[in-house]
């Protein structure tokens, strides 16, 4: 099966291909990932990123951030050594910047954000902000040895500038919020630059792309880091992301990552996995690989959200959306969603047919217990489930 997995590889324009793995929310026990790496490996994943949040068991003052169920230190290595077994590259995941709700809702820590009201963004001004990020990463780390990235988050960074001490920094001369950005990047990218030689940070790619290209090539952020650009989306700017690429390239960036989603992209109580929306998400990545310089994308993060914040409710669970990633991860390797595609994946999952899946959607979102209680159901769903149902 391996040797099946590296000749197919030959041919997909993303040698590497990561699952993400969304630990706030649900997180998977260390027994449940025991089978489902193996899965993985087989549909075509080289490797996993991991999202810890809360589940790292934080130590020191920054015990007050890991999560009373968080993993242990000996789960972590036992994580690692499953996915060594499988052959699957860990790539852990800091948030440093945005998405920081798991540590600045502590009282103790809320004074680094940036708007003292919402816990989501960290204040770049104060020199313990940094100290914060980088004790973090170096806790992180120490649980990774020898981990060839680092992902640093740096998505949606909201409100930032809108802070009392970004407001004054913000009216001299010639600063700038894209200056502000890009300062505390390069400060955390570069700690990990000093501190772990052998390990490059990713970022998320959204607070980059209204940064002009000459701001962008003049900081040090392109020699830093490898950005992940990210769109979940079933109809792509495929022209749109063509430019942007170009843009990266010219200012600097050697390589770049593409970011697709196989779950928990399409609503923030989702319950069931729109298989076909994450089908046409890949099959356009597929083609804005296709129409970049074949050195420019090193690989792929197919990201499975667990919830879209550390408040929101959960959308779906990461059995939930097994089908949809065996479908995405067949497609990156093949090209194309044939029916001999299809029908690998059918195989893979011991199913005899995804449409009754299909039908299983329909069921449970427009013929459940309180529909047929009620005797109430939408015309229309009725045709979608009558002939099904008389088959069965």
């Amino acid at each position: 099966m391996t040797s099946k997995n590296s000749e197919m590889s030959g041919s997909s324009p993303f040698k590497m291909r990561l699952v993400h793995l969304d630990l706030k929310g649900a997180p998977p026990k260390v027994c449940y990932l025991s089978e489902i790496f193996p899965l993985f490996r087989a549909l075509g994943a080289n490797g996993v990123l991991i999202e810890y949040e809360d589940m790292f068991p934080y130590e020191g003052h920054l015990r007050l951030l890991r999560a009373k169920h968080a993993y242990s230190p000996s789960e972590i290595k036992e994580i690692l050594h499953l996915a060594t077994l499988n052959e699957l590259e860990v790539i852990p995941l800091v948030q440093t910047f945005g998405h920081m709700e798991f540590v600045l809702k502590h009282e103790a820590l809320a004074h680094l954000r940036e708007v003292a009201r919402f816990p989501n963004t960290l204040n770049p001004h104060k020199e313990e902000s940094l100290a914060l990020v980088r004790a973090m990463i170096d806790q992180v780390m120490e649980l990774h040895p020898g981990a060839r990235w680092l992902h640093v988050g740096c998505d949606e960074v909201y409100y930032l500038g809108e802070g009392e001490t970004s407001r004054q920094w913000l009216q001299q001369e010639p600063n700038s919020k894209a200056e502000l950005c890009l300062s505390h990047m390069e400060a955390v990218a570069s700690h990990v630059r000093a501190r772990y030689p052998t390990t490059t940070p990713l970022m998320w790619d959204d607070m980059l792309r209204d940064i002009p290209e000459d701001q962008l090539s003049g900081s040090r952020v392109p020699q830093l880091v490898e950005p992940v650009l990210w769109d979940y989306g079933a109809d792509l700017d495929l022209h749109g992301k063509a430019l942007l690429v170009e843009k990266y390239r010219k200012s600097g960036f050697s390589w770049l990552w593409a970011a697709s989603a196989f779950k928990g992209a399409t609503g923030v109580n989702q319950s069931l996995t729109p298989i076909e929306h994450h089908l046409r998400n890949h099959l356009q990545w597929l083609q804005v690989a296709g129409s970049v310089p074949a050195d420019t994308l090193r690989g792929i993060i197919l990201t499975g959200w667990q919830r879209y914040d550390h408040f929101s409710v959960l959308c779906e669970l990461l059995p939930v959306g097994i089908p949809s990633l065996a479908v995405c991860l067949q497609v990156l390797l093949h090209g194309d969603f044939a029916e001999n595609v299809k029908a690998r994946v059918e195989n893979f999952l011991g199913i005899s047919s995804l449409e009754e899946m299909s039908f299983r959607r329909y069921v449970t979102g427009w013929f459940s217990p309180y529909h047929r209680r009620r005797k109430l159901i939408h015309p229309v769903m009725i045709e979608h489930i009558q002939p099904q149902a008389l088959r069965n």
